[in-house]
């Protein structure tokens, strides 16, 4: 059975598309590739169709990462298919558990940093889209220090399934 993971932010352009190039290349080299699912959506349309940040393409291909994507919007119909949505901050956070259909699927969403140990009380990634090329890097950095936490808990997630 696929375990599937979904990350959003705003406009699906910055945040969330890095947040699944790296959890898709972890998924990868943990050899999990085959049952679990990644993805990325916006909490709104404003871009959907388009491309990822060209800021948040660089930084992903200067790293090793994949870049392929479109962005588009989060269908609160998803939830029924999911079994993970990561918010990029606070604010998609609520947005998220606002449109999810039923408790369960309300629990289902949780903040990217809170998978970082390091993170401490400050669980949001910033946007970096009005800014310059290091917010881009330092989002990147907060994406990979969570990804290895995320990781763990969705093997655990991927094996019990199997059991």
């Amino acid at each position: 059975m696929t375990y599937r993971v979904c990350f959003v932010c705003t406009g699906n352009i910055c945040r969330s598309p890095m947040a699944e190039s790296v959890f898709r290349a972890r998924v990868a080299e943990a050899g999990l590739d085959g049952l679990v699912e990644v993805d990325s959506a916006g909490t709104g349309g404003w871009h959907e169709g388009d491309g990822a940040d060209p800021r948040t393409v660089t930084v992903l291909q200067e790293n090793g990462y994949g870049t392929v994507h479109t962005a588009r919007q989060f269908d609160p119909s998803w939830f029924a298919r999911l079994d993970l949505v990561i918010a990029l901050d606070s604010g998609h956070l609520r947005a998220l558990r606002r449109l999810a259909p039923t408790e369960r699927d309300a629990d289902k969403v949780r903040l990217l940093r809170s998978y970082d140990p390091a993170a401490g009380d400050d669980l949001d990634v910033p946007d970096p889209y009005y800014g310059g090329a290091d917010g881009f890097d330092e989002c990147l950095e907060m994406v990979e220090a969570a990804s290895a936490g995320l990781l763990a808990a969705v093997r655990e997630q991927v094996e019990g399934q199997a059991a």
